[in-house]
């Protein structure tokens, strides 16, 4: 940890964990108001505030933080290997610097959330784990393991994230163990071998030691990416309930021994599949370490995650993975999707995180090798000037990270799916956060109750409305 100690004291006023810095908590009886339209001509820009008026109102939305339920890690997005070669190569220092206060400093959208891959994902320019060998040789000691290519882009940059915002909460996942481990010998396609489980268990330990000595304490880490899929031209490795189970029941000691407090998060897969992680949950030997259930969005509805949290509500849940892509050309489709699934439906189906997939990616959808071919980063970074633009899902999220601070609660909130969609949390500072989204066809007046007074606000069809006040003490 002596690097990341060094780093913190020289570029950082401390890096103990405190509360993220966020705009002061409005003065009381202050409604703040920032409005995104779906036409794009306003975007998640400061409206003029209201007044909370005393008393309650007929057909409002009640927002009632006596209910309170999951603990807030944050919004993000995954620092891939591309969105760290982008930012570190193709940015000048001070384009950079400016692209990463906006993502994840308090002026900007604040993410508080990021992941990483162990080795390769399709969005790396070569395939590689971190302890490659010759085909034919393996090795079960990890003599040669080496966390090398990560430090080239992708450590510096997420330590350059916590640097301006310490609270930034980090996941790992792996998308294929070394071939050597595997019954195909390579990084494409294959499982386990059945000799493999003790060397990839102190595999991710070791890459879990090795990233907190350059980042900082890792939070969590899922067994496998999309473990029900096998890509055919980029690292992945398919591995079944029992053998997730298996794998956990070697890696939580593993984790416990050396020290590390990392959480085990299960699946990391679609939300159609909600008996693959009970599967594994139902394994006592594997359920004591498995701290979550991680949910990616392509199949499947944003209610599975309630399915098995409601089976298990002792683990957490967590939504991990989203891309948006050219498949969806229309901003307003995109935005609308977004905002109901996964700003919105995921914490109301108990999702403590939300990530989107690449935080940063080309005009050309990469680099990525394999693949998806037109996916779209939170933001466009162009490989030739480094300029920015800002993409729907940078706007759909801001609209909550920007506000929802790191350990802030869920609080219960009236919503109507189809109508007026919400979600609202109470902050650590005291102050309220709602979120509402008109999903409606027609224009409509919103009324809100909370706190001993309420306030009205008129919001067009598909725009998004965030309300901050100052809770009641």
């Amino acid at each position: 940890m002596r690097l990341w100690a060094g780093l913190c004291a020289l570029a950082l006023a401390g890096c103990a964990p405190a509360a993220r810095p966020t705009a002061v908590a409005p003065a009381p009886g202050t409604v703040e108001i920032w409005l995104t339209l779906p036409d794009q001509s306003v975007l998640l820009a400061r409206q003029p505030s209201l007044a909370l008026a005393p008393g309650p109102a007929a057909g409002a939305i009640n927002v009632d933080p006596a209910q309170r339920f999951q603990e807030m890690v944050g919004y993000g997005a995954a620092i891939t290997d591309a969105s760290a070669w982008l930012i570190q190569r193709h940015m000048t220092p001070a384009q950079r610097e400016a692209l990463l206060a906006d993502l994840f400093g308090p002026e900007g959208i604040a993410l508080s959330f990021t992941r990483v891959t162990i080795g390769a994902s399709d969005f790396s320019r070569s395939h590689y784990s971190y302890d490659d060998r010759p085909k034919g040789e393996r090795d079960p000691e990890l003599a040669h393991f080496s966390i090398a290519p990560a430090r080239a882009e992708v450590l510096p940059t997420v330590r350059a994230a916590r640097a301006i915002n310490p609270q930034l909460a980090v996941m790992v996942s792996p998308w294929s163990a070394p071939g050597w481990m595997k019954t195909t010998d390579a990084l494409i396609k294959g499982t386990l071998r059945d000799d493999a489980y003790r060397p990839f268990a102190a595999y991710m330990r070791r890459t879990v030691q090795g990233f907190a000595a350059e980042i900082g304490p890792v939070d969590y880490l899922s067994i496998q990416n999309e473990p029900d899929f096998e890509p055919e031209n980029y690292p992945g490795m398919r591995l079944s309930p029992a053998q997730r189970a298996k794998a956990i029941a070697l890696l939580g000691p593993e984790l416990a021994r050396a020290g590390l407090k990392t959480r085990i998060l299960d699946w990391d897969h679609n939300w159609d599949l909600p008996e693959q992680p009970l599967g594994v949950l139902a394994d006592p030997a594997a359920a004591r370490y498995v701290s979550g259930v991680a949910w990616h969005c392509y199949k499947g509805d944003v209610a599975a995650q309630s399915v098995v949290r409601d089976k298990h509500p002792d683990k957490d849940v967590f939504f991990t993975e989203c891309s948006g892509g050219e498949w969806s050309k229309a901003w307003p489709d995109s935005w609308a999707w977004t905002m109901r699934n996964l700003v919105i439906g995921a914490p109301r189906h108990w999702a403590r995180g939300v990530l989107m997939w690449n935080l940063a990616l080309d005009e050309k959808y990469g680099p990525h090798l394999g693949g998806c071919d037109n996916c779209r980063g939170v933001v466009k970074i162009d490989s030739t000037t480094g300029g920015v633009t800002r993409n729907v899902e940078y706007y759909a999220f801001g609209h909550a990270s920007k506000f929802v601070a790191r350990g802030a609660h869920r609080i219960a909130s009236d919503s109507r799916p189809g109508g007026i969609e919400t979600v609202a949390f109470a902050n650590p500072d005291g102050s309220r956060v709602l979120l509402v989204f008109n999903a409606g066809a027609a224009n409509e007046t919103v009324t809100v109750a909370a706190d001993g007074g309420h306030f009205a606000y008129a919001l067009p069809s598909n725009a998004a409305v965030t309300f901050r006040w100052r809770g009641a003490r």
